[in-house]
């Protein structure tokens, strides 16, 4: 049985890996595609599906691989009548441990570039259009995430996950931050992935409206964990479900 202790590290190293592909690809891009924004973010996109995905696979059985306060939140709010779920004191815990988690990611990501260690971002990003983005990418991500849940499928969330959030860095205008911890952990980058402080109040707001309404939906969608006999997969080996020949 993980202690509390280890899931908090996972939670911690998770956040702040994930911040660090974050930022560091960004960096990156702007290095490599300096004139171009369309490839700087196919580049940095891309970094951050295959990074979500790998950190995913590996921290998950640690500590679910929240990353995220709000996907943490709403674990907690999901099963505080069963008993399953975070517990209020977990919850705590884990914001705890991700929210500074995504600020050492972006440390060791300037200071891997060679930029000053700690930067405060000067990229200002509140506007109407980006903080409805946010709420749409927000609310997807929690979808996507419990709807696997609810219906038996959580060991494909690496793969769902991490292709969810790589399409709506493209499909909203707010490149889907989606995630009060990476926002915070933003701020102290000042490159390509920034956000300057001023504008990370109206974003998490957004975020928490997001989770809210992708927990709605799924609610009204999955209003209770489909039973495992009710799960239908694809056979593996359909000779398989003939049985035993006769005799």
């Amino acid at each position: 049985m993980n202690t509390l202790r280890r899931r908090l590290l996972a939670e911690f190293v998770g956040t702040g890996l994930l911040v660090c592909v974050v930022v560091g690809s960004g960096i990156a891009a702007q290095q490599l595609s300096a004139h171009d924004a369309g490839l700087q973010l196919l580049e940095n996109s891309t970094a951050t599906v295959f990074g979500l995905g790998i950190l995913i696979l590996i921290l998950g059985p640690v500590s679910g691989a929240h990353f995220n306060p709000v996907v943490s939140a709403a674990d907690w709010w999901a099963g505080r009548r069963r008993g399953t779920g975070l517990s209020t004191i977990d919850l705590v815990a884990y914001i705890g441990a991700q929210v500074p988690g995504g600020i050492a990611g972006a440390v060791l990501a300037n200071i891997m570039f060679d930029q000053p260690a700690v930067q405060i971002a000067t990229h200002h990003r509140v506007t109407t259009g980006h903080l409805v983005g946010e709420v749409v990418a927000t609310a997807g991500l929690i979808a996507v995430i419990f709807a696997l849940a609810r219906t038996g499928r959580a060991a494909l969330s690496a793969a769902a996950v991490a292709a969810y959030i790589g399409s709506a860095y493209w499909f909203t205008s707010s490149t889907s931050f989606a995630n009060p911890a990476v926002t915070v952990g933003r701020v102290f980058s000042d490159t390509f992935a920034g956000i300057a402080p001023a504008s990370v109040s109206a974003f998490i707001a957004a975020q928490i409206l997001g989770a809210t309404l992708g927990f709605v939906l799924i609610g009204l969608l999955y209003p209770d964990p489909v039973p495992a006999d009710d799960i239908v997969t694809p056979p593996q080996r359909p000779d398989l479900l003939k049985g035993p020949p006769s005799r």
